[in-house]
């Protein structure tokens, strides 16, 4: 019953409290009613006892005459005097011993006389006179309240009623009470199933109000929490109205809070907006007089020379810093991009080629083999690797996978991966670009486009695999001195693939990393 609903619960307890009672007044009643009739049949039974004594006493006829053995009925020649006086009914049985001479008989159904069997004689001959009337079993004439009787001449009468008629007035009444017992223990059930359903409305729609707000996408920064019960739900004289208020309050505290967040949050974003755009100018200068200074070799002395170089290094690196918050701080922001046609092979080409050049020690390869229209590939059969020269000389034979978006970003996406992929794993790892075209699925969709940039390196350890994408996470590699990290680059590439409608996966393990980009594929011309 634990995992039954409160309304079942509720019906199956009515049910089960009714039944009991029922059955309780059912059995005392029936009891009550059994002892009635008993005691009303044992009333009869002393009279017709006190008849049959007093036949036994009767005297012989005024002719002098003796009364025949048989009485007036004279069926049954051993008849006792007991059966033979008026008031005495049907099913009435009668046993006497005169002087060593034991006489019995039964009036049956049709009024008649008849003897009875040994065995119901000598049950009848065991009965104690002078006790209260007690039950005995008389074999095929059923059970019995029999009571004996010392005449004042010595002789034992025993006088015996059918308890028939009473229990059979029992049995009848048991049967109709559990017939109206079980119309009422269903009316009751039905009954009941309603008025608990119809009470437990409020809370129907308390549990409704809740999965509806649960199902809010308040992580996205939705602070509007119009859900809220109406008054007739939130009455605190009742418990289901005490449910509903306090649920109406939680609301409240949840909106405050949310708005609040909302409100906190994009102050830091246009915070970190405005110092990111008021930094570009003086790094910007910064750079420029590092340059300056840099150029007037003869009059610097190389220890300056040495500096100047390395405040152009660091405000070449914070530039690019400043660039990566204000990009984020703009896609936080909610602006548009620019949506145009975008051939992913030719970014994933010059993004391989930017990082042949800038990771020489790395193996970079690009993967277009399942490229629709292809005539030939950016590696071997062999598997062999190519250079920059020769991933521009074949671009020309694959055909274009095109996605809808704003390029210079896309293009970010690859550079931040293969940067990624160059930064956290040793020299002579191999790096493998995939571009691959998805056609469309049974639901009339226009496909999907994959990117996947895939290495062979140690892997992602297991502590950072849950907040890759968050903002300044960084692994050991990249908090080396000289790794150019800034925690960013995978920040930036779930935002701006999230913008584009899109999702990135990550399937990392100790023989490698494969990072994947899918994005809705352009509709054709």
């Amino acid at each position: 019953m634990t995992r039954w609903t409160l309304r079942r619960r509720l019906v199956v307890v009515l049910v089960l409290l009714l039944a009991a009672v029922t059955l309780t007044m059912g059995a005392v009643s029936a009891l009550a009613l059994r002892g009635s009739l008993v005691a009303q049949l044992d009333g009869r039974l002393q009279e017709s006892s006190q008849r049959a004594v007093r036949a036994q006493e009767r005297p012989a006829r005024t002719d002098g005459a003796p009364a025949p053995p048989g009485g007036e009925r004279g069926e049954v020649p051993d008849q006792p005097p007991g059966l033979d006086v008026r008031g005495q009914g049907a099913g009435t049985v009668s046993l006497s011993v005169d002087d060593g001479v034991v006489r019995a008989g039964v009036i049956d159904a049709e009024g008649e006389t008849r003897s009875l069997t040994e065995d119901q004689r000598a049950t009848l001959a065991s009965v104690t006179p002078g006790e209260a009337p007690t039950t005995a079993d008389l074999g095929d004439l059923g059970a019995y309240r029999v009571v004996a009787t010392t005449s004042d001449d010595g002789d034992l009468v025993v006088t015996g009623l059918s308890t028939q008629a009473a229990s059979s007035t029992v049995r009848d009444y048991l049967l109709v009470e559990a017939g109206i017992a079980a119309l009422g223990i269903v009316a009751a059930a039905l009954a009941g199933g309603a008025l608990v359903r119809r009470e437990l409305r409020p809370l129907r729609r308390v549990a409704a109000t809740a999965t509806r707000v649960s199902e809010l996408p308040l992580h996205e920064g939705e602070v509007a929490l119009v859900e809220r019960l109406p008054a007739a739900d939130t009455d605190p004289a009742t418990e289901v109205g005490q449910v509903g208020t306090a649920l109406n309050r939680l609301l409240g505290h949840v909106e405050a809070a949310l708005a609040a967040r909302q409100a906190s949050e994009t102050q830091v974003r246009q915070f970190v907006a405005d110092a990111s755009h008021e930094l570009r100018t003086p790094l910007a200068s910064i750079r420029g007089y590092a340059e300056l200074v840099r150029r007037m070799r003869a009059d610097v002395p190389p220890d300056a020379l040495r500096a100047m170089e390395r405040v152009e290094s660091e405000s070449r690196r914070m530039t690019a810093l400043v660039e990566d918050m204000l990009l984020l701080a703009r896609l936080d922001a909610g602006r548009p991009l620019e949506a145009v046609p975008v051939d992913l092979v030719a970014l994933a080409v010059d993004a391989v080629c930017d990082a042949h050049a800038a990771g020489p020690d790395h193996v970079w390869a690009l993967d277009l083999s399942a490229t629709p229209g292809e005539t030939s590939g950016a590696e071997g059969a062999d598997g062999g690797d190519v250079g920059h020269e020769d991933l521009h000389d074949d671009d020309d034979g694959f055909a274009p996978v095109v996605t809808v978006g704003d390029a210079d970003r896309l293009r970010q996406v690859l550079v931040n991966l293969l940067a990624n992929a160059r930064v956290h794993t040793p020299a002579g790892t191999r790096v493998v670009t995939t571009v691959r075209r998805r056609p469309p699925g049974t639901s009339g969709t226009g496909g999907t486009v994959t990117v996947a940039v895939s290495d062979d390196g140690p892997g992602i350890p297991s502590e950072l695999r849950g907040q890759l994408f968050q903002r300044f996470t960084r692994g050991d590699a990249a908090r080396s001195p000289g790794s150019g990290s800034s925690g960013l680059g995978l920040a930036i590439v779930d935002a701006v693939v999230a913008a584009h409608g899109g999702r990135i996966d990550v399937d990392s393990g100790p023989d490698g990393t494969t990072f994947t980009v899918t994005l809705p594929a352009a509709p054709p011309p």
